[in-house]
């Protein structure tokens, strides 16, 4: 429980609290307007001070690192485990708590000098030692990152209103993520809480393929992770390629002189088209001497002289010899021709023969480069070849890395799919497990509904797809005063289940806003419920309202009267809030 909230401010409203119920109000001064209100009497701001004295976060925005209190020293004498412990905190040392009093050898880690603050803990380590001695947290380092945590579990019993505390019965704040309520309410219910981290654990990777699925269909990596079927093939084809590119290399053999051999083949294939072209132009020739020979005849004399006789010229015996002389001339002439002819044509022969020769030979010659050269290769192609082995193998590698992404996001959804049955029937197992547990929860749950209604509200735990769902039959669910009156219900039991494990601060706090649009009846009596349990039970219940917002209808024998606390607050003078100062 808490026994005091004091500060070095000599202004500050020191406050005193007994064990059970503690009504702290803020009241309307004789001389308020009727615009003025409590709203800054500084109710809210207690628990914000309880928050900050038991290690909650002092950001820049924090009101205790404000200039008009930075220099005050807040302290808080409460009862940690066995022992009463008085710690400080300032908003100028916000980094270190100071223990007073009550420091226990047992704790997981002692105080020190830190930082010229002697007597000390890091709020680390002062949220270490309280979530061992109040909920039995180890700080083991080596554990899973998604587990209860001092600040998580603390908030369900001092609920604030600005950071959305009181719109659901199951969440401490609006910003708490699911996994850390499932593992709060598992925690706090005695149930396998482990289970609700794995469960965040699958959907983190839900969220991943849900991105990854969503890049494939924005095309950002449409070509970097294409369907398996597709890389499949494209892998085949690159290993096969691969292989081939391996064996060749393997029996690539290099030849030194290669580049000369190259070189020869080239001039004997120029060589062998030279005597070609030659060959041609003297088979042209052959030919065209060939059909010269054939055709060529000596003239004929005879009709030259039938042609005079028969035009009655009577030719003398020499014109007759001439004739003959000339007969003779021509004959010769075209036996001489004849002989040169038939000479060209025998040299023209002789030379094709010739050419024909040389050209088997430098065929020949040619045929075994070519044979050489096919079967050996120069040093830079094997070089080459070797790059192209280098290369291939890289692709053939990023394609089968591709192929192995695209399986495992093909195949992820089945995986995911089995481990939320897994995780459904663990919980599922678990819940009947600890039926004795739950069904004390429910009924806990129904005894406190039972008090503030005639048809009572009950609690489900449900073991839905998603993990551990809390759930509330109420009637007029959807009412806001209702909805306050869930809250309160849940966190009683909370309260309830927590003394009768041994475990938790011992108090639990609740702000006005709790009882915002509450029937007054019904807020009358939640008040006695809540100090009933208090007292039955041994924890320490604190509440703060307006003074116009207390119920007048009361049971029977329930006095609010017997629970306020001496101090009041108010907000119409400069000296009337939690502070003592306007600022």
């Amino acid at each position: 429980m808490i026994h005091s909230v004091t500060s070095s401010d000599q202004r500050f409203k020191g406050l005193k609290f007994r064990p059970g119920f503690n009504l702290l109000v803020a009241v309307r001064h004789p001389t308020s307007g009727e615009l003025q209100t409590r709203n800054r009497a500084g109710k809210s701001s207690l628990i914000d001070l309880i928050h900050f004295l038991l290690g909650g976060n002092a950001g820049t925005d924090s009101i205790f690192r404000k200039p008009a209190l930075a220099e005050s020293v807040f302290r808080l004498d409460f009862d940690l485990g066995p022992s009463r412990v008085v710690a400080e905190r300032s908003g100028e040392s916000f980094g270190r708590t100071v223990i007073r009093s009550g420091a226990r050898p047992d704790w997981p880690v002692q105080p020190s000098t830190s930082r010229g603050v002697a007597n000390s803990l890091s709020q680390d380590e002062w949220r270490r030692v309280l979530g061992n001695v109040w909920f039995k947290l180890n700080d083991d380092s080596d554990g899973p990152p998604l587990r209860p945590t001092l600040r998580s579990l603390l908030s369900y019993f001092a609920r604030r209103e600005r950071n959305g505390g009181m719109q659901r019965a199951e969440s401490q704040s609006k910003e708490q993520q699911p996994w850390d309520q499932q593992v709060a309410i598992s925690f706090l219910l005695d149930l396998d809480w482990a289970i609700a981290a794995e469960w965040q654990r699958v959907r983190d990777r839900e969220r991943v393929l849900r991105e990854l699925r969503k890049a494939l269909r924005d095309g950002t990596l449409g070509a970097i992770i294409s369907s398996s079927a597709e890389l499949r093939t494209q892998l085949v084809v690159a290993e096969q390629r691969m292989i081939g590119l391996r064996d060749a290399l393997t029996s690539f053999h290099v030849l030194p002189e290669y580049r000369s051999l190259e070189r020869e083949a080239s001039e004997l294939t120029r060589q062998l088209a030279e005597l070609s072209d030659e060959n041609t132009l003297d088979e042209e020739v052959l030919d065209t001497t060939r059909r010269a020979v054939q055709e060529e005849r000596p003239p004929t004399l005879a009709d030259v002289r039938r042609l005079f006789e028969e035009s009655g010229v009577v030719l003398p015996d020499l014109v007759k010899k001439r004739f003959d002389d000339v007969g003779q001339f021509h004959t010769s002439v075209v036996m001489n021709r004849r002989s040169y002819l038939s000479s060209e044509i025998a040299a023209v022969e002789a030379r094709l023969t010739k050419r024909r020769e040389q050209m088997r030979e430098l065929d020949r010659r040619r045929g075994e480069v070519m044979r050489l050269l096919s079967s050996t290769g120069a040093l830079d192609q094997f070089q080459q070849l070797q790059e192209e082995v280098s290369r291939q193998a890289t692709q053939s590698e990023a394609l089968r890395q591709r192929f192995q992404t695209a399986q495992e996001v093909e195949g992820i959804k089945g995986e995911l799919d089995l481990e939320r049955a897994t995780l459904h029937q663990r919980l599922q197992r678990d819940l009947i497990e600890q039926e004795t547990r739950v069904t004390k929860a429910i009924a806990t749950f129904q005894e406190i509904s039972n008090a503030l209604w005639d048809d009572a509200g009950s609690l489900t735990l449900v073991p839905s797809e998603t993990g551990l769902k809390v759930e509330f039959q109420i009637q007029g669910l959807l009412s806001k005063g209702i909805r306050n009156m869930q809250v309160f219900c849940f966190d009683i039991m909370l309260m309830r289940l927590c003394a009768d494990r041994q475990m938790g601060p011992g108090f639990l706090i609740h702000d006005s806003h709790l009882f915002d649009g509450v029937d007054e009846r019904q807020v009358g009596r939640a008040l006695s419920v809540g100090a009933e349990f208090a007292q039955r039970y041994g924890w320490q219940y604190i509440v703060t309202m307006n003074e116009d917002a207390l119920p007048r209808t009361l049971p029977d024998g329930f006095s609010l009267r017997d629970y306020e606390l001496p101090v009041r607050l108010t907000d119409d003078q400069e000296d009337g809030g939690l502070f003592g100062f306007r600022f």
